[in-house]
Protein backbone atom coordinates (compact mmCIF):
# COMPACT_ATOMS: atom_id res chain seq x y z
CA UNK A 1 0.00 0.00 0.00
CA UNK A 2 3.28 2.31 0.78
CA UNK A 3 4.00 2.00 -2.86
CA UNK A 4 0.31 2.48 -4.16
CA UNK A 5 0.54 6.20 -1.92
CA UNK A 6 3.72 6.59 -3.84
CA UNK A 7 2.43 6.28 -6.81
CA UNK A 8 -0.57 8.39 -6.94
CA UNK A 9 1.52 11.45 -5.17
CA UNK A 10 3.73 10.77 -7.99
CA UNK A 11 1.36 10.80 -11.09
CA UNK A 12 -0.71 13.57 -9.42
CA UNK A 13 2.51 15.88 -8.72
CA UNK A 14 3.75 15.46 -11.98
CA UNK A 15 0.21 15.53 -13.93
CA UNK A 16 -0.61 18.56 -11.69
CA UNK A 17 0.76 21.16 -14.33
CA UNK A 18 -0.76 19.73 -17.01
CA UNK A 19 -3.97 19.59 -15.11
CA UNK A 20 -3.69 23.23 -14.10
CA UNK A 21 -3.03 24.34 -17.79
CA UNK A 22 -5.82 22.66 -19.83
CA UNK A 23 -8.30 23.38 -17.10
CA UNK A 24 -10.56 26.23 -17.66
CA UNK A 25 -10.47 26.85 -14.03
CA UNK A 26 -8.72 25.17 -11.48
CA UNK A 27 -7.13 25.98 -7.32
CA UNK A 28 -4.00 24.53 -6.14
CA UNK A 29 -4.12 24.90 -2.13
CA UNK A 30 -2.19 23.67 1.16
CA UNK A 31 -3.98 23.30 4.10
CA UNK A 32 -2.47 23.40 7.06
CA UNK A 33 -4.47 21.59 10.17
CA UNK A 34 -3.63 21.24 14.07
CA UNK A 35 -6.16 19.66 16.16
CA UNK A 36 -6.47 17.01 19.20
CA UNK A 37 -8.56 13.68 17.90
CA UNK A 38 -9.10 10.95 19.19
CA UNK A 39 -7.93 7.31 18.61
CA UNK A 40 -11.29 5.25 17.39
CA UNK A 41 -10.23 2.17 19.44
CA UNK A 42 -7.74 3.24 22.02
CA UNK A 43 -9.73 6.49 23.21
CA UNK A 44 -6.15 8.52 23.60
CA UNK A 45 -6.52 11.69 22.27
CA UNK A 46 -3.28 13.13 20.21
CA UNK A 47 -2.43 16.35 19.22
CA UNK A 48 -2.47 16.01 15.23
CA UNK A 49 -0.46 18.05 12.43
CA UNK A 50 -2.28 17.33 9.17
CA UNK A 51 -0.60 18.86 6.02
CA UNK A 52 -2.87 18.47 2.91
CA UNK A 53 -2.12 19.09 -0.62
CA UNK A 54 -5.40 19.03 -2.57
CA UNK A 55 -6.65 20.24 -6.08
CA UNK A 56 -9.98 20.82 -8.01
CA UNK A 57 -10.20 21.94 -11.49
CA UNK A 58 -12.79 22.37 -14.42
CA UNK A 59 -12.41 20.62 -17.73
CA UNK A 60 -13.83 19.95 -21.18
CA UNK A 61 -15.32 16.87 -19.96
CA UNK A 62 -16.15 17.52 -16.42
CA UNK A 63 -14.05 18.35 -12.90
CA UNK A 64 -11.38 16.84 -11.05
CA UNK A 65 -10.90 17.07 -7.55
CA UNK A 66 -7.99 15.17 -5.29
CA UNK A 67 -6.26 15.67 -2.00
CA UNK A 68 -3.18 13.90 -0.45
CA UNK A 69 -2.64 14.36 3.59
CA UNK A 70 0.12 13.61 5.38
CA UNK A 71 -0.80 13.29 9.16
CA UNK A 72 1.00 12.69 12.28
CA UNK A 73 0.61 13.22 16.29
CA UNK A 74 2.28 13.74 19.08
CA UNK A 75 1.10 9.86 20.44
CA UNK A 76 3.21 6.78 18.96
CA UNK A 77 0.62 4.18 18.76
CA UNK A 78 0.97 3.24 15.17
CA UNK A 79 -2.32 5.57 14.38
CA UNK A 80 -1.76 8.68 12.57
CA UNK A 81 1.90 8.24 12.66
CA UNK A 82 4.10 10.04 9.84
CA UNK A 83 0.83 8.61 7.41
CA UNK A 84 -0.80 9.30 4.26
CA UNK A 85 -4.37 9.71 3.55
CA UNK A 86 -5.34 10.45 -0.47
CA UNK A 87 -8.99 11.06 -1.95
CA UNK A 88 -9.15 11.55 -5.35
CA UNK A 89 -12.74 12.17 -8.10
CA UNK A 90 -12.97 12.70 -11.40
CA UNK A 91 -16.27 13.45 -12.62
CA UNK A 92 -17.70 12.87 -16.38
CA UNK A 93 -20.43 15.92 -17.18
CA UNK A 94 -23.55 14.94 -18.57
CA UNK A 95 -23.73 18.42 -19.92
CA UNK A 96 -20.76 18.97 -21.28
CA UNK A 97 -20.04 15.84 -23.17
CA UNK A 98 -23.82 15.02 -24.39
CA UNK A 99 -25.46 19.08 -23.54
CA UNK A 100 -27.88 17.27 -21.50
CA UNK A 101 -30.55 20.11 -20.26
CA UNK A 102 -32.19 19.63 -17.18
CA UNK A 103 -35.80 21.19 -16.16
CA UNK A 104 -35.78 19.71 -12.53
CA UNK A 105 -35.71 22.62 -9.92
CA UNK A 106 -32.28 23.95 -9.95
CA UNK A 107 -30.16 20.86 -11.00
CA UNK A 108 -27.53 22.25 -13.38
CA UNK A 109 -25.70 19.41 -14.39
CA UNK A 110 -25.57 14.92 -13.80
CA UNK A 111 -22.15 13.94 -13.81
CA UNK A 112 -20.67 9.88 -13.60
CA UNK A 113 -18.14 9.81 -10.84
CA UNK A 114 -15.03 7.44 -10.66
CA UNK A 115 -13.15 7.98 -7.26
CA UNK A 116 -10.70 6.28 -4.85
CA UNK A 117 -9.95 6.53 -1.02
CA UNK A 118 -6.53 5.64 -0.03
CA UNK A 119 -4.72 5.04 3.30
CA UNK A 120 -0.96 4.26 4.05
CA UNK A 121 -0.62 2.14 7.42
CA UNK A 122 -3.84 0.60 6.94
CA UNK A 123 -3.36 -0.64 3.79
CA UNK A 124 -6.74 0.20 3.07
CA UNK A 125 -7.95 1.14 -0.61
CA UNK A 126 -11.65 1.95 -1.82
CA UNK A 127 -13.20 2.51 -5.65
CA UNK A 128 -15.95 4.65 -5.71
CA UNK A 129 -18.07 4.73 -8.88
CA UNK A 130 -21.34 6.36 -9.00
CA UNK A 131 -23.39 9.88 -9.91
CA UNK A 132 -23.04 13.50 -8.99
CA UNK A 133 -25.74 15.77 -8.98
CA UNK A 134 -24.79 19.71 -9.28
CA UNK A 135 -27.17 22.53 -7.96
CA UNK A 136 -27.22 26.09 -8.80
CA UNK A 137 -28.34 27.63 -5.69
CA UNK A 138 -27.68 31.61 -4.96
CA UNK A 139 -24.89 32.50 -3.17
CA UNK A 140 -22.93 29.49 -3.41
CA UNK A 141 -20.03 28.42 -5.47
CA UNK A 142 -20.86 25.23 -5.48
CA UNK A 143 -23.15 22.57 -4.23
CA UNK A 144 -23.30 18.58 -4.80
CA UNK A 145 -24.81 16.00 -3.99
CA UNK A 146 -22.97 12.20 -4.73
CA UNK A 147 -23.89 8.80 -4.63
CA UNK A 148 -21.53 5.84 -4.98
CA UNK A 149 -20.29 2.64 -4.35
CA UNK A 150 -17.92 1.85 -1.42
CA UNK A 151 -16.20 -1.00 -3.12
CA UNK A 152 -13.47 -2.33 -0.82
CA UNK A 153 -9.68 -3.51 -2.73
CA UNK A 154 -8.18 -3.63 0.19
CA UNK A 155 -4.82 -6.00 1.63
CA UNK A 156 -6.50 -6.98 4.66
CA UNK A 157 -5.10 -8.85 7.47
CA UNK A 158 -3.07 -11.33 5.76
CA UNK A 159 -0.85 -8.68 4.34
CA UNK A 160 -0.71 -6.15 7.26
CA UNK A 161 -3.38 -3.91 7.39
CA UNK A 162 -6.92 -3.38 8.05
CA UNK A 163 -9.33 -5.56 7.60
CA UNK A 164 -10.99 -6.06 4.72
CA UNK A 165 -14.86 -5.57 4.51
CA UNK A 166 -17.61 -6.11 2.58
CA UNK A 167 -18.73 -3.51 0.28
CA UNK A 168 -21.31 -0.67 0.71
CA UNK A 169 -22.50 2.95 -0.23
CA UNK A 170 -21.64 6.37 0.09
CA UNK A 171 -23.47 9.63 0.20
CA UNK A 172 -22.03 13.11 0.32
CA UNK A 173 -23.08 17.04 0.44
CA UNK A 174 -20.38 19.37 -0.31
CA UNK A 175 -20.32 23.45 -0.52
CA UNK A 176 -19.00 26.04 -0.72
CA UNK A 177 -20.45 29.32 0.40
CA UNK A 178 -18.44 32.83 -0.01
CA UNK A 179 -20.11 36.01 2.48
CA UNK A 180 -18.92 39.17 3.56
CA UNK A 181 -19.45 41.01 7.25
CA UNK A 182 -18.42 44.42 6.54
CA UNK A 183 -15.20 44.81 4.63
CA UNK A 184 -14.18 41.61 5.33
CA UNK A 185 -14.63 38.47 3.38
CA UNK A 186 -15.53 34.76 4.79
CA UNK A 187 -16.08 31.69 3.24
CA UNK A 188 -17.50 28.44 4.45
CA UNK A 189 -17.12 25.07 3.13
CA UNK A 190 -17.15 21.79 3.77
CA UNK A 191 -18.44 18.35 3.24
CA UNK A 192 -20.99 15.51 5.12
CA UNK A 193 -20.64 11.80 3.91
CA UNK A 194 -23.02 8.78 4.97
CA UNK A 195 -20.87 5.21 4.39
CA UNK A 196 -22.98 2.70 5.28
CA UNK A 197 -22.53 -0.52 6.86
CA UNK A 198 -20.62 -3.72 6.39
CA UNK A 199 -18.88 -6.59 8.05
CA UNK A 200 -15.31 -7.64 8.02
CA UNK A 201 -13.26 -10.52 6.92
CA UNK A 202 -13.06 -11.69 10.34
CA UNK A 203 -16.76 -11.41 10.53
CA UNK A 204 -17.01 -7.98 12.64
CA UNK A 205 -19.78 -5.97 12.47
CA UNK A 206 -18.93 -2.23 10.94
CA UNK A 207 -21.15 0.28 12.03
CA UNK A 208 -22.55 3.10 9.34
CA UNK A 209 -20.76 6.26 10.36
CA UNK A 210 -21.88 10.06 9.62
CA UNK A 211 -18.47 12.44 8.96
CA UNK A 212 -18.88 15.90 8.09
CA UNK A 213 -15.90 18.64 7.88
CA UNK A 214 -16.53 22.29 8.34
CA UNK A 215 -14.24 24.92 7.66
CA UNK A 216 -14.90 28.35 8.81
CA UNK A 217 -12.69 30.85 7.12
CA UNK A 218 -11.27 34.30 7.25
CA UNK A 219 -9.89 35.67 4.09
CA UNK A 220 -6.47 36.98 5.77
CA UNK A 221 -5.22 38.02 2.39
CA UNK A 222 -7.75 40.31 1.94
CA UNK A 223 -7.91 42.09 4.57
CA UNK A 224 -4.07 42.25 5.09
CA UNK A 225 -3.24 43.06 1.07
CA UNK A 226 -6.30 42.76 -0.31
CA UNK A 227 -5.49 40.15 -2.11
CA UNK A 228 -8.59 38.14 -1.99
CA UNK A 229 -8.71 33.88 -2.20
CA UNK A 230 -4.71 33.68 -1.37
CA UNK A 231 -4.34 33.27 2.31
CA UNK A 232 -7.21 31.80 4.55
CA UNK A 233 -7.16 31.50 8.33
CA UNK A 234 -10.02 29.71 10.27
CA UNK A 235 -11.57 26.96 11.93
CA UNK A 236 -11.83 23.20 10.84
CA UNK A 237 -14.86 21.28 12.91
CA UNK A 238 -14.64 17.86 12.46
CA UNK A 239 -18.15 15.44 13.30
CA UNK A 240 -17.93 12.38 13.42
CA UNK A 241 -20.22 9.49 13.98
CA UNK A 242 -19.06 5.96 14.85
CA UNK A 243 -15.70 7.21 13.96
CA UNK A 244 -13.56 4.36 11.30
CA UNK A 245 -16.81 2.20 12.08
CA UNK A 246 -16.94 1.75 16.00
CA UNK A 247 -18.85 3.08 18.50
CA UNK A 248 -16.55 6.20 19.27
CA UNK A 249 -18.22 9.75 18.31
CA UNK A 250 -15.77 12.32 18.62
CA UNK A 251 -16.13 16.51 17.74
CA UNK A 252 -12.87 18.03 16.88
CA UNK A 253 -11.66 21.63 16.14
CA UNK A 254 -8.60 22.49 14.36
CA UNK A 255 -6.61 25.36 13.84
CA UNK A 256 -6.92 26.13 9.77
CA UNK A 257 -4.41 27.40 7.49
CA UNK A 258 -4.80 27.43 3.77
CA UNK A 259 -2.64 29.25 0.77
CA UNK A 260 -3.79 29.12 -2.93
CA UNK A 261 -0.97 29.20 -5.11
Amino acid sequence: MYKLIAVLITVLLFTLPYIAHAAHWSKTQLHINRGVFDHPFTKQKAMTDIISLQHASINNYGDVFFFIDYLDDDYADSFNDKDFYSEGYATFSGNALFDWQYHLWRLKDIGFVIGYNAAGDAKTLKYLPGIKLSWDIPGFDFLTTTATAYFDDSAGIAQGGAPHTNNTFMLDLAWGYPYSLGNQKFYFTGHAEYIGSRRNEIGKYVNDWILAQMAFQWDLGHAIARTSDTLMLGIEWQVWRNKMGTSHNESATQLHIVWTF
